[in-house]
């Protein structure tokens, strides 16, 4: 009988599952409960000397973070004559640790010492951690100095608890002294070791705990790998962590989205996009922080089909899109321009987080539909659950520029308890663009602001839009002074000579330019057509339809001729100088919209990306295209989406 009950209590324990703690029911609801209940019932018909029982139901509380009953359950066992072994200490060691009780934790230490276990290597793992934990690292560093067992796990519990105070010099001290003790390196040992380096990011310390890695044979450990990558990416030394990844035999989704995410972030869209193909056809299955890492290299105009084939992948393979995933599939399509899909989207979510809201109303203000992204905040102030952090009021705030909501934009910025500069720069854009030229100086005035090149540029915005040439040329100057080495300054000083007839200060200009060595910007348009990238430059002849693309727009061109439509020659604020002296077809962004017409079918969208603003013409142009054609035009330039349909624009003419 007493054999039966040992078994049936193992089998309960050890097929018992651990539960979310924050779902946790009453245990007359919940199975997990009544298997325990049963498992003390059992527990009396067992023998005294049986330890195992008692462990396993220990360790299945601390697994339910249920530590009061794992310390209950200690002290029945001791009452009931059990006495604890090598396995109970660190156990409920960690149950003491867990509910932050020191002082109990002492007392075990004192158990420990009084069964003969305090030098058992778990048992002394365990007192490093409680103590370093609860009491400090110098104290965990005086009891490792004491023991007389020293292996791999306590040096390696020593080295992570600096780092966890912050001080991971230490650490790789503590490693040192690891390696010259001749102590066994195990991949933990050298994945916390890697870590200290990359929290220093120091490669020279790196390099040698990568040497030791390679000395051991533990190189293509996938824990070591993984850390080694990280570590030369947290360094900066994107070549190392490349050339570790390539050689690890085998790589998990952690490898993978390392490197996806290390790409990505630094501006490698497309071999990000390629890594991440590739994980998939290694049979390696995405998660949700893989898919958060690619989409990032999808939130642009070129790559937006890219996107919608990776949020395809995920619906068709069932693969779980939690909250993260969401938004960032949002943010994708706000950015690849795809703004009804990620309306979609959010309409859809059951639950909303403060990222949520505030990428969709970002989103709608990029859009031009700045009322839409005011009312989205309006609805999000109703839900108490948000917490409203500073980047959301920006974006209601940026939201209010587009629609040139002046009060309540002057009502979210004093909001902002701490406004950056760059929130005083969208509060001048509002105020210019809306005609309140003197409300914006004196603005400027206030936050000793003058001195800052995007402010000034901020006010120039409502001097091109309203014509104020006088204030306008007096900005341009002091952006000249503010920064001489800036050629777009001088491209705007000359342009608006040129609008003048000044054609000797354009000369002047031109010549400053050259003896300064300073480079101008160049204009480029692109679209993406069959996975090919089509890039267009100013006056443009070397594309392979470049003939029928001028030919389209002759006919355009005279076709609103006929209808009474003129060119806008005014580039007295535009910051290109080889589009004034350009014919208005030969505009990079021009040959885009030509091309799209020749190479798409009829009714079909044209989605195009420009790296600098659209000039007056061509804005004027794109309206008029649009309808005459009976398409939409969405061209992305820095500033904002221009969504050109039926002669109108959705910046309405503020951009």
């Amino acid at each position: 009988m007493e054999v039966l009950a040992s078994a049936q209590i193992q089998r309960l324990i050890v097929t018992e599952k651990p539960i979310d703690t924050g779902q946790y029911e009453h245990p007359r609801n919940s199975k997990t409960s009544t298997r325990v209940a049963m498992t003390r019932k059992l527990l009396g018909k067992m023998p005294h000397s049986d330890t195992f029982a008692w462990n396993k139901l220990i360790q299945t509380h601390i697994a339910n973070a249920h530590f009061d009953k794992a310390l209950s359950t200690y002290h029945q066992m001791l009452l009931r004559g059990v006495r604890p072994d090598r396995h109970t200490l660190p156990r409920i060691l960690s149950a003491s640790r867990l509910s932050a009780d020191l002082p109990l934790g002492k007392q075990l230490h004192g158990h420990a010492l009084k069964l003969g276990c305090s030098d058992d290597r778990y048992v002394v793992a365990a007192l490093i951690e409680l103590y370093g934990r609860l009491h400090g690292v110098d104290a965990a560093k005086v009891l490792f100095d004491k023991s007389p067992v020293k292996d791999s796990v306590s040096w390696t519990m020593l080295a992570r608890l600096y780092i966890m105070e912050g001080k991971p010099t230490m650490a790789l001290h503590v490693f040192d002294g690891m390696v010259e003790s001749g102590a066994q390196i195990d991949p933990v040992a050298l994945a916390t070791a890697a870590g200290a380096c990359g929290v220093l990011k120091s490669v020279i310390d790196g390099r040698k705990v990568h040497r030791v890695a390679k000395e051991r044979g533990l190189e293509f450990d996938v824990l070591v790998s993984n850390t080694l990558f990280k570590m030369y990416m947290d360094c900066g030394c994107v070549d190392d962590a490349r050339s570790v990844f390539d050689q690890m035999p085998l790589k998990d989704v952690i490898s993978w989205t390392g490197m996806i995410h290390a790409n990505v972030k630094w501006g490698g869209f497309n071999e990000g996009l390629k890594l991440f193909r590739q994980m998939i056809a290694d049979g390696v299955k995405p998660d949700s922080l893989s898919v958060s890492s690619v989409l990032p290299a999808c939130a642009r105009m070129s790559a937006g089909k890219q996107g919608k084939e990776i949020h395809g992948y995920l619906i068709r393979n069932g693969i779980r899109m939690n909250l993260t995933v969401l938004n960032a599939l949002m943010d994708m399509y706000v950015k690849s321009g795809f703004i009804e899909s990620a309306s979609k989207i959010f309409a859809g979510l059951k639950h909303r987080d403060v990222v949520s809201w505030t990428v969709m109303i970002l989103g709608y203000s990029l859009h031009g539909r700045g009322q839409l992204g005011v009312d989205l905040f309006c609805q999000m102030e109703k839900d108490s659950s948000i917490q409203i952090d500073e980047m959301t009021y920006a974006a209601a705030l940026r939201a209010c520029v587009a629609a040139l909501m002046v009060e309540e934009g002057k009502f979210y910025f004093n909001c902002i308890k701490t406004p950056a500069v760059a929130h005083s720069v969208l509060l001048v854009t509002l105020l210019s663009r809306y005609g309140l030229f003197d409300d914006a100086k004196n603005f400027i005035a206030d936050k000793s602001i003058e001195g800052d090149a995007e402010v000034l540029r901020a006010l120039l915005d409502g001097c091109r839009i309203h014509q104020q040439s006088k204030l306008g040329k007096r900005v341009i100057e002091q952006l000249c002074d503010l920064e001489p080495l800036n050629a777009d300054n001088y491209v705007l000083l000359s342009n608006w000579y040129a609008h003048y007839a000044k054609w000797d200060m354009v000369e002047e200009l031109r010549g400053t330019i050259t003896d300064m060595g300073l480079k101008t910007k160049k204009a480029y348009t692109w679209m993406e057509l069959r996975n090919k990238v089509h890039v267009f430059g100013t006056g443009d002849v070397s594309h392979p339809r470049s003939q029928g693309i001028y030919w389209e727009l002759q006919c355009l061109m005279q076709k609103m001729e006929d209808e009474g439509h003129r060119h806008d020659s005014d580039f007295s604020f535009h910051d290109v100088d080889e589009e004034r002296e350009c014919i208005p077809i030969g505009h990079s962004e021009m040959l885009a919209i030509s091309f799209g017409l020749i190479s798409t079918q009829a009714g079909s969208t044209i989605r195009l990306t420009k790296n600098l603003r659209v000039c007056r013409n061509c804005h004027d142009s794109a309206k008029t295209i649009s309808q005459m054609v009976g398409r939409e035009i969405i061209l992305k330039d820095p500033n904002c989406f221009h969504h050109f349909k039926d002669g109108y624009c959705s910046c309405g003419d503020f951009w």
